[in-house]
Order: C-alpha cells, then structure tokens, then sequence
C-alpha cells in the first residue's frame, strides 16, 4: 500500500498525535527512525505499522523485512508531513505499548526512579537511559510529568524506555501507598539534602526520587523521604538528567560492595 497525499486522514492523525507528543487515536505511540524500529522488534512492545519511503525501504531492506506488521509506503512529502524530527530518516512506526502493573517493577530488591513531575523530555529520557544502565528494576512517573508517548523522549531513552517495566500519571499518593506496602526506602535528590550519596543505601532497594528542574521534589514525597546530597565544586547544582545519572551510578556501586 501507498500514501501520497499529505490531507489523508490518517496521516493527519498521526500528526497531530506526534506534534502533541501523545497517543493517536488508536492507543498507538509514534516512534521515528531505524535505530528505535529496530529496538522496538527486539521488545514486548507491538509494532502495529510502518510507515516508509521507497528509498528509506531500500537502505533498510533487512530491518523492514522483518516487521510483523503492515508496510505502508509514503511519498517523500508524505512522509515529510508526519515526521517530528528535522532531518527524517524517513520511518515512522505506530507501536502499542506494553502494559506494566507495579508488581512488574517489584524484584528480590527493587531499585525504582521515580520522575516527579519531571516535563522536560530530554532530560526524562536520559534519566530512563541512565536507569536502565544502572540496573533500577521500574520507573514511575507521577502525574504532571512527561508523557510516554512523547517523541523527544522516546528518541532520548534510544530504546530503553522497551525495555526497563514503568508505571506513568501516577498520583503520589499512590506512590507512596505502594512503597509503604513493600517496605521500601525513599530517598530523595535535594541540592541541600540531609545525607550524602553514600549513606543513601539502596542494598536491599528503594525508591530514588528525582524532581522537575524548576520545582524539585513534592512536598509530599520530601515528607515522606530522607534528602540525599550531591557534593558539588564551584557550581550549586547539577542538571537533573545528571544528578539522577550520578545518583544511580552511585548507588549501584554501593549495592556491588555489599
């Protein structure tokens, strides 16, 4: 099947959806380029379409063979039309995400990175990177936060967002609820936070909360969480795509030593 028109509803569709960095119509989130086709075939995820240009489909005639799912052809322009990024490499897919319920991010012990209405996609998507680096077993985001489905985040995460289990638009309340019914520890990052990395013990797990960059960290979470401390030179603080990277890599090596 071909597309050539620009004004099909369809296409429309997935432009809207991808410009608003939310689901289509269809529950299905837009995903752009080879490198995320391919980590997307190699997860739970389903890949429910692709969309390509005929000279996208000739460079990447092994990765598109071996799509389970309907091939459709666009235009140059078509594609143009419902591509988020600048420079396209002319793929777009329409995956369904898979579906994580808590007990999913619950191991032996548990490492969770909780975002905390944290917006910013680039950032969140390092943080997701960075937690699946470092071995956290969920992610959770609460509500306010970015949204899953978001391109820029997705491109951020380069596929781990796949991989590692999440929950998303979760009320605090709720968060906490579910950490006080496993038993888990909550530490959070804070410029001027009570502990420092390394009496931050995340051995038997926990919950690592990182906050948005303008706001931090609820109010409710802080009460609820010991403040953890990154010990910075000349500058007050860090970004907070590199705070959580710091903390998790941190911690990870406090678990390895025990």
């Amino acid at each position: 099947m071909s597309l050539t028109s620009t004004k099909n509803p369809r296409l429309q569709g997935i432009r809207r959806a991808a410009a608003a960095g939310r689901l289509t119509e269809d529950g299905l989130a837009v995903i752009e380029g080879p490198h995320l086709l391919a980590e997307a075939l190699r997860s739970s995820w389903e890949i429910a379409e692709v969309f390509v240009t005929a000279a996208a489909h000739q460079r990447n005639e092994t990765l598109i063979h071996g799509v389970p799912a309907p091939i459709t052809e666009l235009s140059p322009r078509a594609m143009a039309s419902i591509a988020a990024t600048e420079n396209t490499q002319e793929i777009v897919g329409l995956i369904r995400q898979r579906q994580w319920t808590w007990w999913d991010l619950l191991t032996d012990k548990p490492v969770i990175l909780a975002l905390d209405g944290v917006q910013d996609p680039g950032n969140a998507g390092t943080m997701v990177r960075s937690a699946e680096a470092f071995g956290a077993s969920g992610i959770v985001f609460t509500k306010g936060s970015v949204r899953s489905s978001n391109g820029k985040f997705i491109r951020a995460t380069t596929g781990s967002i796949f991989r590692v289990p999440f929950l998303e638009g979760l009320d605090v309340s709720d968060l906490l609820r579910h950490v006080q019914q496993a038993r888990l520890p909550v530490y959070a990052l804070a410029p001027k936070g009570s502990l420092g990395l390394r009496e931050a013990s995340l051995a038997d797990g926990g919950v690592l909360v990182v906050g948005s960059e303008g706001s931090g960290v609820s109010a409710e979470l802080l009460s609820a969480a010991k403040t953890v401390r990154i010990p910075t030179l000349k500058v007050e603080s860090l970004n907070a795509a590199v705070a959580c990277s710091v903390a998790l890599y941190s911690m990870q090596q406090g678990r390895e030593r025990t």
